[in-house]
């Protein structure tokens, strides 16, 4: 289940999750040495809250910032308001902890009440996005407050842009002291001192940093106190140092005092209200949805208890007189087959001999790659003749041998109560390419079909006259496999309601429009083709795969994609090179194709990238494609995701090309937040679906990468050995 989202199908998403943890028990030495790592120290523990402040940061205050930390991992929405009518400020935040030292946000905001800036349009609200980051350069001591550094809004247009060095200290459990110095906005009201000129002036498109600014200007300083009545309520009070000079400029806000008053309550772990009292005539209130990916919504798993390993009797080992019986090697082939069908795993292919037993597998239930392994070793124990010793277990993608798990039925017989990490370590990981001759393949393996229904929803966000416009309907798809690696795939929409059609198109800006014509793609109320491809999978050699697809590859472009992935079983480095051929697509979506010729150039033909994919350890990914883009520039893509053993993954990315900034339009650069996030994290019950949540900026041409599905790297890194280990404590599960 794939969609993008703005915040507040974010915040939606949130909304499902009932409780929120503050732990997670993952089993394998690497995936328990990467939480040791990150987890805080006691000293940081004491000084970590749930709480968010008007502009949803960590912090028991309202304006002003705190030394505060979420705990980690911790992601949240605050949506906060203040104001009535057309003066009204409404802004939502999404907040993740990405370390125990480091917070960053990203905000959406509605200011209502401003005046036109000369040479602007009138406007009655201003829609803005802005970028913090907090970081926690000195932790809680005895004596010591703890102490960070701050940027608000350091990418952006500036309209709340400040930077703060700030000291938060407990005293007792329930009394935190804030105190801090500010620039930008938070030096903007009794201001002590100066550290040189600051540009006032907005950034024109936005989403460059702000770097010529930082800690320049007018210096105020700001305080406050904030209380825990009970475990559940709490209050705050603060000395605020913004000014708001351009709300009151503008008659938007009357700014009388600069102390301000929140009180907070825990209605649960996962959610949170906060009432505001603010500049002494203002009132505001905000809602915060909190979970922790490192924490299940649903405790423990509904997902039935895994068979018991099988233990043989003395001596049954040096019995090979099935061997000579065809009856006997059909018949553990089938009960195998049998076994792993109540597990929700298919047979794919099995090669048996007297001490050996290799089978081929289909994992279509665990997101979490050794459950599935674990599962189908215990079923070949009770399956297959006492005399094979060892077990060999390859997991299939697309109809590609990929990771191999090699366990000797002795230690599975001998360590079923053990820590997983014993298994591990008796456990050798190799390329399922070595193991895949002599395969005799399951009679359901080819030909094969699958298929599902269910809605989906496309979104155009933070459109200035619109913020948040959408299509929503019912999506058909299908996957028919029918021989080794080849996969004839395809899904149709119907739209049932939305307006995404009326998504104005942006002005001329010297690039082909390969993305901003999105409104055109979205007029027609006729079902419409999203793709139908063939690909074809395969390994040309061991640690290469390859893929090769042609048809209606997304729905605004067909053609043929070609992708080769050199990656090692054993290593956290991956290489790979892919080259496109693309022809727009008609807008109706249906077979027919139109010309490359744009209003602003014309689309070329080729495209395509060459990546680097890189484990980095302490569960962070990151990604870097260099090459060719839609629209003919050239640049690179750097990602960097945060990823968890239970599946989760919070990243973001940023695409910069040769395409100039004013050339690119609102936004600067292509970039973005993406979220993914485990179905069987909220349902308890093992599922490979996924829902993806991406935050970007307008659809804009530059920096467009084509949207083929079925890339290499994210299909077969789950069976390879940096992943297995850190989600090895499912084995036994």
């Amino acid at each position: 289940m794939t969609c993008k989202h703005p915040i507040a199908a974010v915040f939606a998403t949130l909304a499902l999750s009932a409780s929120v943890a503050h732990a997670q028990t993952v089993g394998g030495q690497n995936a328990r040495d990467l939480t040791a790592s990150i987890s805080p120290d006691p000293a940081t523990a004491n000084l970590t809250t749930t709480q968010t402040n008007i502009y949803g940061t960590p912090g028991g205050l309202i304006d002003m910032p705190t030394a505060e930390m979420a705990p980690d991992s911790q992601l949240s929405t605050t949506v906060s308001f203040y104001g009535t009518g057309n003066n009204m400020t409404t802004r939502t935040t999404l907040t993740f902890q990405v370390l125990p030292r480091l917070s960053a946000s990203f905000r959406y905001s509605g200011i209502g009440g401003l005046a036109a800036d000369p040479g602007r349009p009138t406007f009655s609200t201003l829609y803005d996005r802005s970028f913090d980051l907090r970081f926690r350069l000195l932790n809680e001591g005895q004596y010591v407050p703890a102490i960070a550094i701050g940027f608000q809004d350091f990418i952006g247009t500036g309209v709340y842009g400040g930077e703060y060095l700030v000291a938060t200290k407990s005293i007792g459990k329930r009394l935190r002291v804030t105190g801090g110095i500010g620039w930008g906005r938070l030096g903007s009201s009794g201001a002590f001192g100066s550290t040189g000129t600051r540009p006032t002036s907005l950034l024109g498109e936005g989403g460059i940093p702000t770097y010529d600014r930082w800690f320049r200007g007018d210096v105020a300083a700001f305080g406050g106190l904030s209380f825990a009545a009970t475990d559940k309520l709490s209050f705050g009070i603060e000395y605020s140092s913004d000014g708001y000079d351009r709300e009151v400029r503008d008659g938007a806000l009357n700014r009388k005092s600069s102390v301000n008053f929140t009180a907070s309550y825990e209605l649960s772990e996962a959610l949170r209200f906060n009432a505001y009292s603010l500049y002494g005539e203002e009132i505001g209130a905000s809602v915060t949805i909190s979970l922790n990916p490192r924490s299940p919504a649903m405790k423990g798993g509904l997902e039935g208890a895994p068979l018991p390993v099988s233990p043989r009797a003395a001596g049954a080992a040096a019995d090979l007189g099935w061997t000579a019986d065809t009856a006997r090697t059909t018949s553990a082939r089938t009960t195998l087959a049998s076994l792993l069908e109540r597990e929700g795993i298919a047979l794919h292919g099995m090669e048996l001999n007297g001490t050996r037993a290799h089978v081929q597998i289909r994992n279509n239930r665990y997101g979490q790659r050794p459950q599935a392994l674990g599962r189908t070793a215990r079923a070949m124990t009770r399956s297959l003749p006492a005399s094979v010793e060892v077990f060999t277990i390859t997991q299939m993608v697309e109809g590609m041998p990929a990771g191999s798990a090699t366990f000797r039925r002795s230690d599975l017989e001998r360590l079923e109560h053990a820590p997983a990490t014993a298994m591990l370590t008796a456990t050798n990981i190799d390329d399922g390419l070595r193991n895949s001759s002599g395969v005799v393949l399951a009679e359901d393996a080819y030909s094969r079909f699958e298929y599902g229904i269910g809605p989906f929803l496309r979104l155009s966000v933070f459109d200035p006259d619109n913020p948040v416009r959408a299509n929503a309907g019912v999506q058909a798809r299908a996957k028919y496999h029918f021989a080794p690696g080849w996969v004839a795939s395809g899904s149709i929409s119907q739209k049932v309601f939305g307006d995404l059609d009326s998504v104005a198109l942006p002005g001329a800006s010297g690039l082909p429009r390969v993305r901003s014509n999105v409104a055109l793609y979205s007029q027609t109320d006729t079902p419409t083709l999203d793709h139908l491809t063939l690909a074809k999978y395969g390994r040309p050699a061991q640690d290469f795969y390859s893929r090769f697809t042609v048809g209606y590859l997304e729905r605004m472009y067909a053609g043929a994609s070609a992708e080769v992935l050199w990656k090692p079983v054993d290593s956290r480095l991956a290489l790979g090179a892919e080259l496109n051929y693309v022809q727009p697509r008609d807008f109706d979506q249906q077979l027919g194709l139109r010309s490359r010729r744009t209003n602003g150039g014309t689309i070329p033909e080729w495209n395509g990238h060459l990546s680097a994919y890189y484990d980095i350890g302490y569960g962070f990914h990151g990604q870097v494609d260099v090459g060719r883009y839609l629209a003919g520039d050239y640049g690179a893509t750097i990602a960097l995701d945060r990823v968890f053993a239970n599946g989760w993954s919070v990243g973001a990315y940023a695409t910069k090309t040769d395409v100039s900034s004013a050339t690119f339009g609102e936004g600067s650069f292509d970039k973005g937040i993406r979220i993914e996030i485990p179905l069987a994290w909220g349902i308890g019950s093992p599922t490979l679906q996924k829902s993806t949540t991406v935050l970007q900026s307008l659809s804009r041409d530059g920096g467009a990468r084509l949207d083929v599905d079925g890339r290499l790297y994210d299909k077969i890194k789950e069976t390879h050995a940096p992943s297995l280990a850190k989600t090895w404590g499912r084995f036994w599960r």
